[in-house]
């Protein structure tokens, strides 16, 4: 009597392909990799006149960091130490950081103690006057381009501390007690229910949306993801522990201001706590977030590695830049009377 093999079939993954290689990582963080996958990753480049901004690129860079972050739980627990896909991996991070640093402009290095490092940064971060996303939320935006909002926030902040989090193990001394202090916090300092990721998720449901990590992917456009993936990169990649610093540091000095006036724009849209919570607790939270990162975690790594000085500004300067770009995108299909994800099911 002859037997019928059984075969398994990898649960699909929540979201779909964006181009061939895309479409090649997606297939082998489910399954088997191609053996051609590095080739595949050169040719994207290669064929990219803007990696930053291609679809598919940062899809795929974005589910080779989901390997090593456990984040989609479809994705084969062995895929981060797929040696192919390590290689294309590092492809695709050399070709976005020397965009990066082409087309960033970072602040002049400034003195390698604590106090120069957070006048630096202060500077870089200032609010500027005129038009921004956040002061548009707070006035003028509709629900719908405040769920829009979300969709576009939640890749990081459902997982929100994690790609900085990779910094902890590489840093001694004043600065890795300042970046803990910080994540404590942002973890909920030992309340679950206070995680910043859990209470984004509450903001989510609150307005109507799906929590489930990844439900979205599908629907934010390649600077979305480029902005994330920026995080990955610095973070995951020892030799650029100054940058992932200056992106913390940054990230924290801009974030109270606009959390107020997201909070105030959702009040005046009607929303219930249960969606202002996540944006209130960082009005305070963020206020002294940004001292400690400023002048403990970026300045008393400034002060003990002088080395990595121009890094931490660069950092910084990626954090503020990538934000701008993807606040500039949303604002102009905003202001067109379009949608700013890309084209897919309801939100």
């Amino acid at each position: 009597m002859s037997r019928t093999a059984v075969v398994t079939l990898a649960p699909p993954l929540p979201f779909e392909a964006r181009g061939p290689l895309s479409s090649a990582v997606l297939r082998a963080v489910t399954g088997s990799t191609d053996s051609d996958i590095v080739d595949r990753a050169r040719d994207a480049i290669s064929a990219s006149p803007d990696v930053l901004r291609d679809d598919d690129v940062q899809l795929a860079l974005f589910t080779l960091y989901a390997a090593a972050y456990r984040s989609v739980p479809e994705i084969r627990a062995d895929a981060e130490r797929d040696p192919q896909l390590i290689s294309a991996r590092h492809l695709l991070e050399e070709a976005c950081e020397s965009q990066l640093r082409e087309h960033i402009l970072v602040p002049e290095t400034p003195a390698p103690t604590a106090d120069a490092v957070a006048r630096a940064l202060f500077d870089l971060t200032a609010p500027t006057p005129g038009p921004s996303l956040a002061r548009y939320v707070a006035k003028s935006a509709t629900a719908d381009q405040v769920r829009e909002l979300l969709v576009h926030r939640s890749l990081y902040t459902l997982r929100e501390a994690d790609p900085h989090s990779w910094a902890i193990p590489r840093l001694t001394g004043r600065s890795k007690a300042a970046l803990v202090e910080i994540q404590a916090d942002e973890y909920g300092g030992g309340r679950p229910e206070r995680m910043h990721s859990v209470m984004f998720a509450n903001a989510m449901r609150g307005a109507g949306l799906d929590d489930t990590y990844g439900a979205y992917v599908d629907r934010v456009p390649a600077l979305g993801l480029a902005a994330l993936n920026a995080i990955s990169l610095l973070g995951l990649d020892a030799r650029l522990v100054g940058a992932v610093v200056g992106h913390l540091a940054a990230f924290e000095m801009t974030s109270s201001l606009p959390s107020k006036m997201y909070a105030d724009g959702l009040r005046r849209l009607g929303f219930d706590a249960s969606v202002s919570d996540y944006f209130d607790e960082h009005v305070e939270a963020d206020a002294v977030h940004e001292q400690i990162a400023g002048r403990d975690l970026a300045g008393g790594l400034a002060e003990d590695e002088p080395d990595l000085v121009a890094d931490i500004m660069f950092g910084a300067a990626v954090c503020v830049t990538l934000d701008e770009w993807s606040g500039a995108e949303i604002m102009e299909a905003w202001s067109a009377g379009e949608s700013s994800l890309r084209e897919g099911g309801p939100l």
